[in-house]
């Protein structure tokens, strides 16, 4: 049996919640039927956004939201937003579907939300690329100025005659891209006009997120960091675990082979190398660590499902999804001393979504369920793990049910089996949560807690499944659900687990 040494007497960094956060465009049905279904809608609502979707969310501990894109955010016109909906101006969104957007979903209706959604912090991305600077500043000012001025006025003609509070705002959103296809000394310079005229008024004060790297651009976070580095809060940076590596066709969400499964896996393990890449430019500059690392967009992309509009991006969820996301939740807790929030994309019916809707329908993804497992480290302090992970080697062994197996590929390669996090909450609990990706194997560890006191009792669940193409659906909503685990027990003053294939497991400790 392997051992595991967490040291609750070396404390380290704060885990900033945020790192649990969420992304949501006006993207095919995110926003429209996801989150807002209007007043008069026949789905149970609280003026307009609906019912059941808010309570998931509230019972995940969803602790900040980030809207309105993506790509949509550099072509979003806030103005458009507000007012009598039936007097708002209609738009084609160019980039998802081509479909005719209303803007019945706006600024009001998004800081609606936000209060519905108890502690949830709002993340707003401004319009760079096709906006202007007095847009973008008039957004700011319409959104958190407390006094007489045009926008101010204009908010309470409205309706909100108060303002409302904001900390985390994105200047352009992918402006190598999407954004405007800039070069990053193009970039650095508007992002610094920009930035100088999002302002802070009264007691508000912006954490000003500026555009980051494309995946491995270790340019753009140079020149950024070098010529507006002192001018930001975060930067951002954004990267998709693509299952075959081809964007022109991903792989499916749900029919995969166990070669496509492990280089899934290995993929998404990448971001490891990104952070730990851009992070040592950061420190060249700002080895105070002042500017945290924003990864705002994340998450798998495959495939839409069959029969649906390609430009909508509605995938199903898998097993194997929330082993991506609780990989990618330790990669980051393991770089908590830079990166200050994550944002999966997206929260409802898009890419690596947590929520799934089907009209009045909705059910809860397996990566919800591994959001809502890892609740357990919001704001609580990384405790060092010290352990030797077994090999998970492709091409070795025969599983007895695998998944739909692939022709055997000559190419042998290995990767980590065993991820994990611990943390201490401010009530001086422990949790431990443990991965296991290996599919095919069962491994076992003696958990040491160094510095702790008696341990007196340890309760666990676990989130598997038959198979790691497993996935809920609207008729059999449990078959990817968290369930009590009897696994983990007090042995010789140690914690033994025996973590299962395919499986997430989290053990809170009392002592």
């Amino acid at each position: 049996m392997a051992k595991m040494i967490i040291s609750q007497d070396t404390p380290s960094y704060k885990i900033n919640k945020n790192i649990y956060g969420h992304f949501s465009e006006h993207l095919g049905r995110c926003i429209y039927e996801g989150l807002f279904v209007g007043e008069g809608s026949p789905i149970p609502n609280k003026n307009g956004m609906r019912t059941d979707v808010v309570d998931a969310l509230k019972a995940m501990n969803i602790p900040v939201l980030r809207w309105p894109g993506g790509c949509f955010a550099d072509e979003y016109h806030w103005m458009d937003g507000i007012g009598p909906r039936e007097k708002r101006k209609k738009m084609i969104n160019t980039h998802w579907g081509g479909v005719v957007e209303d803007n019945s979903f706006g600024t009001h209706e998004f800081f609606e939300l936000i209060s519905q959604l108890d502690g949830c912090e709002p993340y707003i991305c401004g319009n760079l690329g096709s906006g202007t600077v007095r847009e973008m500043q008039e957004w700011v000012e319409y959104i958190t100025f407390d006094g007489l001025s045009p926008m101010a006025q204009l908010r309470e003609e409205n309706g909100q005659k108060d303002p409302w509070k904001i900390k985390y705002w994105g200047v352009g959103n992918e402006n190598w891209g999407c954004g405007g296809n800039m070069t990053p000394d193009y970039y650095a310079n508007e992002y610094k006009r920009y930035a100088t005229y999002c302002r802070n008024f009264g007691g508000n004060r912006l954490y000003k997120i500026a555009c980051g790297p494309n995946v491995a651009d270790y340019n753009w976070t140079e020149v950024l960091m070098r010529e507006a580095g002192w001018q930001m809060n975060g930067l951002s940076l954004h990267y998709y675990t693509i299952p075959t590596g081809n964007w022109g066709k991903k792989g499916s969400a749900t029919d995969f082979t166990e070669e496509e499964y492990f280089k899934t896996m290995r993929s998404t393990m990448r971001m490891d190398e990104l952070i730990t890449k851009h992070s040592t430019i950061m420190d060249k500059y700002d080895p105070m660590k002042r500017v945290g690392l924003m990864v705002d967009e994340w998450g798998i992309w495959t495939d839409v499902e069959p029969g649906t509009n390609p430009g909508f991006l509605y995938q199903q969820n898998s097993l194997r999804d929330a082993l991506i996301a609780s990989v990618n939740f330790d990669i980051f807790n393991k770089h908590a001393d830079r990166v200050q929030m994550a944002n999966i994309a997206q929260t409802i019916n898009v890419l690596q979504a947590v929520i799934l809707t089907d009209g009045e329908k909705m059910l809860l993804t397996p990566t919800y369920h591994a959001f809502k497992m890892y609740a357990a480290h919001h704001d609580a302090t990384l405790l060092p793990m010290h352990f030797t992970s077994p090999d998970f080697t492709f091409g070795d062994a025969k599983p007895a049910e695998p998944p739909r197996r692939s022709p055997r590929s000559e190419e042998s390669d290995t990767i980590p089996a065993v991820w994990g996090t611990a943390s201490e909450n401010e009530a001086g609990d422990v949790n431990i949560t443990l991965t296991n990706i290996d599919h095919l194997n069962a491994h076992e560890f003696t958990i040491e807690l160094r510095g702790a006191d008696e341990i007196k009792s340890v309760a666990a669940e676990i989130l598997t499944a038959d198979k790691v193409t497993s996935h809920n659906t609207f008729d059999a909503k449990e078959n990817v659900t968290v369930k009590k685990y009897d696994g983990c027990v007090i042995k010789g003053g140690n914690i033994t687990v025996k973590l299962e294939p395919k499986s997430l497991v989290l053990i809170q400790v009392n002592q």
